[in-house]
């Protein structure tokens, strides 16, 4: 004889379908933002610009995700999360086919400003409804299975993408994301439950998480390590061509591969940050720096480089989620700002990266970028080491001295 599902049964499974959704939509969200990437070449072209002009749109996406997403964030954190996760799908689609109908580069700008506004309010937001459908000692497991949507972006989303601008032209491209994130906001509309409105706080009361000197010393953790993944993961398609000799249309594959075993890392991440989010960032952070040094002496062997890659990969996704529930649970209140807050410092090590690697490039080489970005994921390594003990002393400081004990 059946049963019927328990009250708790069914609630983890419409708990599952929820986060499952932010999952879907985080994937649109971020094969809009690196999507482009690919489609650089074509638009130039078509824009009658250089690849370097259109390279400035990768340039002001990132540094507008840096540096609105905080007030933004702190701005719109009252707003029920159904409603606010529709209206930025919304939004997503009306800018996807404003840049399909782009006649220059000023509207593609534009188009691309728009929805940069409010990438880091999505991920701010949705790491925090995840966290409360699922409850705090799973919710390194949730926001991993959201996060799950950067790596089917980075594994399906961004290539298969670029082989359809190829086929359709960037414009179309741009169509077909409009019409996922309408897509998106129906499901979410039909499926998504209406969650409790937040409490609303004023700015300045969400903002005094930045007083916490452990919680700011956790979103300079993530800068850094931010900044050794992308010192070597920016120039990777080049380190490929050049350095292991594989043809460029095999690039991709070997691109794809990479994002494959990375779900692996994202799995990996969410399960281990739960038990010890710093801990989990110094492991995998040491694991990033083998992996990035190994593959430059290993370049010269498929099997070998083969190997360094799915090291590499397995770290570089699992800092994701583990970076996201580490800044989260070192905030007192206000969870949704931190969590952009750590987009923010995720976005600035994405700059600075990017500039690390390609003046070290011009310095000394394709060659020693690996071992930079290696130097770079010790020294966050350091600052894991320099968190745990400040963490300790502040709770050994507020353990009240026992009764009758005399201070001198």
């Amino acid at each position: 004889m059946t049963h019927a599902p328990t009250p708790n049964a069914a609630a983890t499974r419409h708990s599952f379908f929820s986060i499952t959704l932010l999952a879907i939509a985080a994937f649109v969200i971020v094969t809009t933002e690196f999507l482009i990437i690919g489609l650089l070449p074509a638009l130039a072209r078509d824009l009658n610009i250089s690849i370097s002009a259109a390279g400035q749109l990768v340039t002001l996406f990132a540094f507008t995700v840096m540096l609105f997403g905080p007030p933004l964030t702190a701005a719109l954190a009252h707003i029920e999360r159904k409603r606010l996760f529709i209206i930025i799908m919304l939004i997503f689609a009306a800018a996807n086919a404003l840049a399909a109908m782009a006649p220059n580069i000023w509207i593609l700008s534009l188009a691309r400003f728009i929805p940069a506004l409010l990438l880091p309010v999505f991920w701010g937001t949705a790491s925090e409804t995840a966290s409360q459908l699922v409850g705090p000692e799973r919710a390194g497991r949730a926001v991993a299975q959201v996060y799950l949507g950067i790596a089917a972006a980075t594994l399906f989303g961004i290539p298969l993408g670029t082989v359809a601008a190829n086929l359709i032209g960037w414009r179309g491209a741009f169509w077909g994301l409009a019409g996922l994130s309408l897509l998106m906001l129906v499901l979410l509309a039909l499926y998504m439950p209406s969650l409790a409105r937040p409490v609303r706080s004023s700015i300045g009361q969400q903002m005094r998480i930045l007083r916490d000197s452990r919680f700011i010393g956790n979103i300079v953790l993530s800068v850094v390590v931010f900044t050794a993944m992308f010192t070597a993961y920016t120039y990777l398609a080049d380190m490929l061509e050049r350095l292991a000799n594989i043809p460029p249309v095999a690039v991709g594959w070997w691109l794809m591969g990479f994002g494959a075993i990375g779900l692996v890392g994202n799995w990996l991440g969410g399960y281990f940050v739960d038990r010890n989010p710093l801990g989990a960032t110094a492991v995998f952070v040491l694991i990033l720096a083998a992996g990035m040094s190994i593959s430059i002496p290993l370049a010269t062997s498929y099997v070998g480089l083969a190997v360094a890659l799915s090291v590499w990969g397995i770290a570089y996704t699992a800092l994701y989620p583990v970076c996201q529930i580490r800044v989260m649970k070192a905030a007192s209140h206000a969870q949704a700002l931190a969590g952009t807050l750590n987009v923010s410092a995720a976005n600035a090590g994405i700059g600075l990266g990017a500039i690390i690697g390609g003046y070290s490039i011009e310095q000394a080489g394709l060659a020693s970028i690996g071992y930079i970005a290696a130097s770079i994921a010790l020294g966050a390594a350091v600052i894991c080491l320099l968190l745990a003990q400040f963490k300790t002393r502040r709770t050994e400081d507020a353990i009240p001295e026992q009764s009758g004990t005399i201070r001198p």
